[in-house]
């Protein structure tokens, strides 16, 4: 026991040692105006490096994954239909797409589903 416990702690102190030695290392010795410059084919960039970000594209992936996890959950109900309670599972699955279609009808509600505003 005493043995494990002497293992664990030298390779706690030995992870910390390696990551405090790697972040030493990791470091930047000098920063020049050039490397942190972008670059684009020796001339000066001629738009800004970093376009706006369109909110409205995240939120519209966002619901895409939510839907497309959902969706997901049911695949593994599916093979159960034999072995379970007809009435149970319908009433189980009646419920899930309730709930996926009231998400949706929320989401169709706020104007989340439109690409333009």
């Amino acid at each position: 026991m005493k043995i494990v416990l002497f293992m664990c702690v030298l390779f706690m102190i030995l992870a910390h040692l390696f990551m405090i030695i790697s972040s030493i290392l990791s470091k930047k010795s000098f920063l020049d105006r050039e490397k942190c410059s972008p670059f684009e084919c020796g001339f000066d960039p001629k738009s800004l490096p970093r376009i706006p970000f369109s909110l409205h594209f995240f939120l519209i992936t966002v619901i895409f994954l939510i839907f497309d996890v959902e969706i997901a959950l049911i695949f593994p109900i599916i093979p159960t239909f034999m072995l379970t309670n007809m009435i149970i599972w319908f009433k189980m699955m009646s419920f899930f797409i309730l709930m996926l279609l009231i998400g949706l009808y929320h989401e169709w509600n706020q104007k989340m589903l439109n690409w333009t505003y």
